[in-house]
């Protein structure tokens, strides 16, 4: 029996390691998963995990709140000595959060295999903590399971076919997800029935970039404003933009409820009109549901979705944002197109790990 050990630390991690994790039972694979903290979630709670069917972590580092330094170091150091003690065959990392690269870290400098998850997703822009991660963990990483044909010709420039690690395509594991959960969402969530909205547009508001300048932050909520004066907008929001809204005396006319789970947000992606959004995965998460995407962003990871028609690139201009959604709410596109693997991700990359040619090392230093 092989043993994995999964590091995850923020709430969506979750949702993509139990895609693999259940593929992992199904092998009869040891799997132990280490939750580093980065996320604190107070609802990270049994009813959490219970209803999602994920794996409870083994292990919590309790690790958040910190700067990205200190963070990384004390995630890297908690992650190494679990590592040396559990002596696992592979360590297994999702994503581009400081958790990863924490993850990656621990396991290239004790020789252990190290599988990366969403790898090849690039950017280009340097200023995100989340592209220097990945970049770092891709370079460090034994097999690369990338979810696009972009993210392979990403690694192939930056001369990865000349590098000692197995490049594949196995799809992307959070459209796994969201066909695994919205059954079960319609039994869960009572979302609708609490806001009573026959027709709306659902808006996310968190990349730093956008909420720590005022200046972007100030074009966003003007774009919103204005689009809200035709259909409401909906805005999950996390208590920390809000306090920065009131700071800048900010004043949003469309409705902010509470950050929302899993379940809800799948509630509110299947019914929305359309979505606004600065998060790389809710604009995969639109397209999973079949719903135009508007991107507060100047580039994104997913580009397959601007160049198929499903998302367009507006930055935090309001001007834009609200001649975007003029142009979309008309727009009627085809998305039967197989752009993430429809559902086959985590199998292809559970076989891919245990059969594969990349095969796990012997010569581990531990």
């Amino acid at each position: 029996m092989k043993k994995i050990i999964t590091i995850v630390g923020a709430r969506p991690q979750f949702v993509k390691a139990a895609t693999l994790s259940r593929q992992f039972a199904l092998q009869g694979v040891e799997e132990k998963i280490v939750h580093t903290g980065q996320h604190y979630d107070a609802n990270m709670s049994d009813v959490f995990f219970d209803e999602m069917e994920i794996p409870r972590p083994v292990y919590n580092l309790e690790v958040h709140g910190l700067g990205h330094g200190a963070m990384t170091g004390r995630m890297l150091e908690g992650i190494e000595e679990i590592l040396l003690k559990e002596k696992p065959d592979a360590v297994l990392v999702y994503g581009d959060t400081n958790s990863t690269l924490a993850g990656a870290l621990a396991a290239a400098k004790l020789h252990i295999p190290l599988v990366h998850v969403e790898a090849g997703l690039r950017s280009y822009n340097m200023q995100m903590p989340e592209e220097i991660n990945r970049i770092l963990t891709d370079r460090i990483s034994n097999l690369l399971l990338c979810p696009t044909d972009t993210a392979i010709e990403n690694l192939k420039k930056e001369g990865f076919d000349h590098i000692d690690a197995k490049i594949v395509k196995n799809g992307d594991v959070m459209q796994d997800a969201a066909l695994f959960y919205a059954e079960k969402a319609e039994q869960k969530s009572d979302i609708l029935k609490k806001l009573q909205l026959p027709k709306f547009v659902l808006a996310t508001i968190h990349r730093q970039e956008n909420t720590d300048n005022p200046e972007k932050l100030r074009g966003i909520i003007a774009g919103l404003n204005e689009i809200n004066k035709e259909v409401p907008v909906v805005v999950p929001l996390h208590p920390r933009t809000r306090g920065i809204l009131a700071k800048e005396n900010i004043v949003p006319e469309f409705s902010i409820i509470e950050p929302v789970g899993y379940f809800d947000m799948i509630m509110l992606l299947k019914t929305c009109e359309m979505v606004i959004t600065d998060s790389g995965g809710v604009q995969k998460e639109a397209f999973f549901f079949e719903k135009q995407c508007i991107t507060m962003r100047e580039e994104t990871e997913w580009v397959e979705l601007v160049q198929h028609g499903f998302n367009i690139l507006t930055g935090s201009d309001a001007e834009k944002i609200v001649n975007a959604y003029h142009e979309s709410k008309s727009k009627k596109s085809d998305f039967r197109i197989n752009l993430y693997g429809q559902g086959l991700a985590a199998e292809r990359a559970v076989k891919e790990i245990l059969v594969g040619n990349w095969q796990f090392r012997s010569n581990r230093a531990i």
